[in-house]
């Protein structure tokens, strides 16, 4: 999606997300991580975040560019608070770093997947469709059972009645229409 190509709209968002691109271009980490294709996933560009929501970003990389990507990540980042890198890339092809820039946490997640393929992306991108198509009232819901502590896909499947596994049922909203979706949020609204 067009929208979050760049980190250029945060610019002119809230609060959060002015002071989010504020700490994302005085650390030029796009720049740095341009090779891997970075995006910013998550509630910040959502607008649902909390006051303790963190700057998720996904990125590409290969075996073939773990280690200059490791390393990449230790010289730029390693100077910050609560630096750390979990690799897990040979188990579950999957490295995450986390560190905290002027009070805010920024977790990168690297695989192998192409950064529009990996979960976090789609989710974001459902999670954008859904709020465009609801109505206020359905935002703020989703900030309040955030507030509660329920993670994002879980409060989105607990607003909308998914069952099973909410991560997974949430995916299945790439194949509906957006009048399939607003038909849905046109009952929820009854019911709530």
């Amino acid at each position: 999606m067009e929208r979050f190509q760049n980190i250029e709209y945060l610019k002119k968002g809230n609060l959060k997300q002015k002071i989010s691109y504020k700490i994302l271009t005085e650390i030029n980490i796009f720049k740095i991580l341009q090779n891997y294709k970075p995006f910013l996933v998550g509630t910040i560009p959502l607008e649902i975040d909390i006051e303790k929501s963190d700057l998720d970003i996904v990125c590409e990389i290969s075996e073939k560019t773990e280690d200059e990507f490791k390393n990449i990540i230790f010289h730029s980042f390693s100077k910050y608070k609560n630096f750390n890198i979990k690799d897990d890339f040979l188990k579950n092809r999957v490295i995450v770093i986390n560190f905290v820039v002027d009070g805010i946490e920024i977790e990168i997640f690297a695989s192998k997947e192409k950064s529009i393929k990996t979960n976090g992306y789609r989710h974001m991108i459902i999670e954008f469709r859904i709020l465009k198509l609801a109505d206020k009232k359905f935002k703020r819901k989703i900030i309040e059972l955030k507030k509660l502590g329920i993670k994002t896909e879980p409060a989105f499947a607990q607003l909308l009645k998914l069952k099973g596994d909410s991560y997974d049922a949430l995916l299945e909203y790439e194949k509906l229409k957006d009048e399939e979706i607003k038909e849905i949020l046109d009952k929820w609204s009854y019911i709530n």
